[in-house]
């Protein structure tokens, strides 16, 4: 019997073109229905030039063809582009000839491959590799046929097509003579009547997960013609089937031969993975487990005991982290509106509370997780930016940590240690969930749909809770008030506590088996990743009845009965979708697909949490989520107020006077030395007061 091998030297040319043929006009699915002679009837209806061939059927029906495609594949691809003319020429002729050339896509390869495991053994052989489309060229036409015109004073004009045969490859190369009348010349292309097709090319990186510490993730360039251009864009996780090839790398010295060569994928197909959370394999058996573990009463607890079980106490941050990973049902209106299903998080704590911990882990946890630390991140590369190719000069887009996080969790650390240009460009993309870009004439909008954990020290080295959240970060309140849940972690001394605190450390570092989690963590980040795919909640009356009340009362307590007194805003229409965001997220902890009073309340409670720690005005002492909102307080705004009725008045008697004076009567009206500086600064730089001389202020 031939082996494999044998086979393949045998088919060749015409024989390779007939057994391709009789694969799609023989091959049967599992149900009896011919396939792929249904798929090029829905081709030739629709006006499509390529098919779609499932690699497995190929396995499946000849083992010898379908390693003919994975070694040869410039020749099987050719002869099987061929096989599908001769079968469209039989069903309809006349669209077989009115398309020039049909093209087979391949999807479902045996093995899909990581992008740093491409080696020279590859060359010339068709793979699949999986990554993140980073970078996007505008579309280009490449030329495939050429006509060329040529003159000869002896044998007149002629017009010839080069090559005649076949296509032009990757180097463009002009005809030595005229095949008409056998004579060098000089020949002149004939755009307009030369064949060209859609050329592009992207660059694919490694996915986030697959990178070993330490390491820069690897990137391939991946050229795509014909109808597969335009297909991805930057951010999109995609499956690239094609042809390794390889082009010299130019050399630095004008004269030295080129003996380096790069990497890059002729693409035959391209399939963008539409649903997040796709590329987590769960199979029956999983599936199995995951419901069974859904049935157990505890399995709440369970999740959150099993979030970084290195980490003594933090329940409630934990839970909140646990409802990140899991997210709220996102929705979208008939008018196109998108309303957010993820939620953000924010950590504000002492130095050595474990907040960088808890970040890495919820990264390594997330089914689509990225750290980065806020020191060393720019704007745009943590949203996106607009590069210039060396070779072309053209602009291109490249795709930042948010965009490429899409549709999972992005990390980031430090928060508040940004420069403010940069931290203004993640405005967008904590709330409309986007990242728009408009430079060097390149105006779009990428997807950024993730979760968001955030942490920050706060300024002074310690949290002072006798300040307001907005003046203990270095974060403007316009960040702070997209955050759906914001937890203060402070290092207070505590004896029992930190006896017990003591105690866990110790267990840690004797014996590492006791922190292993409740929970798999193989298997939890499939349940997440199941609950995220499968599971989409929806409030009961009883719990929608149940957050209104919650919200009325709250408002409610905001009404003063002294018209005199400020009125402090207890809960905003932001807290209102963020606690039924948490409400569907703890639903999905146990897999329903209803959203129970029980959830509601404890959304209510985690949100309570929350405003009793960080929504308080400390002057006060009452709910103002004034503080989170804007930075100032209704009792602050109220003080600001009436400073600014002292100075008017009192420059109104004096006309000018100096700052120290100033400061030094506001002092005996009852306000803060520090305080009346603060505002005299905020009053110079409004223009409502100049300085007529050095020291000395005076109403504008």
């Amino acid at each position: 019997m031939d082996s494999e091998a044998d086979v393949q030297v045998s088919l060749k040319g015409a024989e390779l073109t007939e057994a391709f043929k009789k694969f799609l006009e023989t091959y049967r699915s599992k149900e009896g229905l011919r396939k792929y002679m249904e798929r090029i009837g829905q081709m030739i209806v629709t006006g499509q030039k390529s098919l779609t061939v499932d690699f497995m059927d190929l396995i499946e029906y000849d083992r010898a063809l379908a390693s003919m495609v994975l070694d040869k594949p410039d020749e099987a691809i050719e002869r099987f582009s061929e096989a599908v003319k001769l079968v469209v020429e039989k069903e309809n002729p006349e669209y077989a000839r009115k398309i020039v050339k049909f093209y087979p896509r391949f999807r479902n390869p045996p093995e899909t491959h990581r992008i740093r495991d491409i080696s020279s053994d590859y060359i010339g052989k068709l793979i699949a590799i999986e990554g993140i489309v980073t970078r996007v060229t505008k579309i280009d036409a490449k030329i495939v046929k050429a006509t060329y015109r040529h003159r000869d004073p002896e044998t007149g004009i002629h017009e010839f097509v080069y090559p005649d045969e076949g296509e032009i490859g990757e180097r463009f190369e002009k005809p030595a003579y005229c095949p008409i009348c056998g004579k060098p010349g000089r020949f002149e292309l004939l755009p307009e009547k030369s064949t060209f097709i859609d050329w592009q090319k992207i660059v694919v990186q490694e996915k986030p997960e697959e990178v070993p510490g330490g390491q820069i993730p690897r990137s391939i360039e991946v050229i795509l013609t014909g109808d597969i251009v335009d297909v991805a864009r930057p951010g999109d996780r995609v499956i690239v089937i094609g042809i390794l090839r390889v082009a010299p790398i130019s050399s630095l010295e004008r004269h030295s031969p080129r003996v380096l060569f790069s990497f890059y994928i002729d693409a035959n197909n391209i399939e963008v993975q539409e649903k997040v959370l796709e590329e987590i394999e769960i199979t029956d058996e999983d599936e199995k487990m995951i419901r069974e573990l859904a049935k157990d009463p505890w399995i709440r607890e369970k999740i959150i005991a099993s979030i970084a079980p290195g980490i003594y106490g933090y329940w409630d941050i934990k839970e909140a982290i646990a409802l990140l990973l899991l997210g709220g049902v996102q929705k979208i209106l008939q008018d196109g509106t998108r309303i957010r299903g993820d939620i953000h998080v924010l950590l504000v704590g002492d130095p050595g509370t474990a907040k960088s911990q808890l970040l890495q882990f919820t990264s390594r946890l997330a089914p689509r997780g990225l750290y980065t630390s806020g020191k060393g991140s720019t704007a745009a590369g943590l949203t996106a930016t607009v590069l210039r190719d060396k070779m072309t000069g053209e602009y291109y887009l490249e795709a930042g940590a948010l965009v490429i996080a899409d549709g999972g969790v992005a990390c980031i650390d430090e928060i508040d240690k940004m420069r403010e240009e940069d931290r203004s460009a993640i405005h967008e993309a904590l709330e409309q969930q986007t990242v728009s870009i408009a430079k060097a004439g390149i105006v779009a909008r990428l997807n950024a749909r993730s979760s968001v954990l955030a942490a920050g020290n706060p300024k002074d080295g310690r949290y002072d809770p006798t300040k307001p959240v907005s003046k203990n970060i270095d974060l403007p309140p316009t960040i702070l008030s997209r955050f759906d849940l914001i937890f203060t972690i402070r290092d207070v001394p505590n004896t029992g506590q930190d006896k017990r605190l003591a105690r866990h450390i110790l267990g840690v570092h004797s014996e590492v088996d006791k922190t292993r989690s409740l929970i798999d963590l193989t298997l939890l980040k499939k349940y997440i990743s199941y609950a995220r795919r499968y599971v989409r909640p929806q409030l009961t009356p009883e719990a929608a009845r149940l957050i209104e009340e919650f919200y009325v009362s709250m408002r409610q307590s905001s009404i003063s009965s002294d018209p005199s007194q400020p009125t402090a805003i207890a809960i905003t229409p932001r807290q209102l979708e963020a606690i039924i965001r948490l409400t569907e997220a703890h639903a999905r902890l146990s897999l329903k697909n209803r959203a129970t009073v029980e959830d509601a309340e404890e959304a209510i409670r985690l949100m309570l949490v929350m405003l009793s720690k960080i929504g308080i005005d400390v002057e006060s002492g009452r709910i103002d989520i004034d503080v989170i909102e804007s930075g100032v307080s209704a009792s602050k705004r109220e003080k600001k107020r009436r400073f600014r009725e002292f100075v008017f008045r009192l420059l109104e008697d004096v006309g000018k006077i100096s700052i120290s004076e100033l400061v030094a009567k506001a002092s005996e009206k009852g306000f803060e030395k520090e305080f009346a500086k603060e505002e005299i600064r905020e009053m110079l730089r409004r223009g409502e007061l100049y300085e007529p001389e050095s020291g000395y202020v005076a109403k504008a």
